[in-house]
C-alpha cells in the first residue's frame, strides 16, 4: 500500500511540472516578437542606392574616363533552394554623364549614358536572433550579370553591353512577419567595351563600381 501511494504521489508530481513547463513555454512563444521568417520560398526587394564607378580609361598625366556617381533604383527577386541558400535575379538602372578627369581641373562631361544592370547571384544567410527575439540575418551575394549602356552625344547613340562579375554583402532586419529592411553593398566588377561605344578598338581597365542601398524586402 505504501509503494502504491509513493507511485501515486510521483505520477501526480510529475504531471503537474509538465503541465506548468508546457504553460510557460506557450505563454514565453506568444510574448516573442516574430523572427525574419525562414518558411518563405519567395522575396522581392525593391531599393534605391547611390553608386560610384571605376575610371574606364587611365591616361597620362592622371587623367581617366568614368562616369560620374549617380543614383541607382532597382529590384531583387529571390527565391529559397536551401534553408540559407537562394537565387537570387537582380534588375537596376542609372543614368550618368560619362566624364574625362583632368587633374587639378576636375571633370568634364563628354556624353551622357543610361544604364541598365541584370545579374543573377547565389545568396547565402547567415540567421541570427536576439535575445528579445528580433530577427536580423547578414549575407553575402555572389554572380554574373551585364551593364548594358546607350551613350547620346547630341545627334549620335550607339549601345554597349560589358560581362560584369559581383560581390555583395549585406543585411535584412526584421520589421515584422514576412517584413524587413535590407542594406547591401554590392560591387559590379567588369571591363567597359570601347569598340562598341566608340569604334576605336583598344581596351579599358577593370572596372569596380560600387552601388551602396537599401530597401524593403517583402517575403511569401
Amino acid at each position: 500500500m505504501r509503494i502504491a501511494s509513493f507511485s501515486l504521489a510521483g505520477l501526480i508530481a510529475g504531471t503537474t511540472l509538465i503541465l506548468v513547463s508546457s504553460s510557460t513555454q506557450a505563454q514565453s512563444g506568444r510574448r516573442a516578437p516574430a523572427p525574419i521568417a525562414t518558411g518563405d520560398l519567395f522575396d522581392v526587394t525593391p531599393y534605391a542606392g547611390y553608386m560610384v564607378f571605376g575610371d574606364f580609361l587611365s591616361g597620362p598625366m592622371g587623367t581617366s574616363i568614368s562616369n560620374k556617381p549617380a543614383p541607382v533604383y532597382g529590384a531583387q527577386l529571390g527565391m529559397k533552394i536551401a534553408p540559407n541558400v537562394s537565387i537570387v535575379g537582380n534588375l537596376a538602372a542609372t543614368s550618368s554623364d560619362i566624364q574625362v578627369g583632368v587633374p587639378f581641373l576636375g571633370g568634364m562631361s563628354i556624353a551622357h549614358s543610361s544604364l541598365v544592370l541584370y545579374d543573377a547571384d547565389l545568396q547565402l544567410d547567415m540567421p541570427m536572433t536576439n535575445a528579445y527575439g528580433a530577427g536580423f540575418s547578414p549575407f553575402l551575394q555572389a554572380g554574373v550579370g551585364a551593364f548594358h549602356y546607350s551613350i547620346s552625344e547630341s545627334v549620335v547613340s550607339r549601345t554597349a553591353d560589358n560581362l560584369a562579375g559581383n560581390v555583395g554583402i549585406g543585411a535584412d532586419i526584421a520589421m515584422g512577419r514576412g517584413m524587413g529592411l535590407r542594406l547591401m553593398a554590392k560591387d559590379y566588377i567588369g571591363k567597359f567595351d570601347f569598340q562598341d561605344a566608340t569604334t576605336f578598338n583598344f581596351s579599358g581597365e577593370t572596372t569596380h563600381n560600387l552601388a551602396l542601398s537599401a530597401g524593403m524586402r517583402f517575403s511569401f
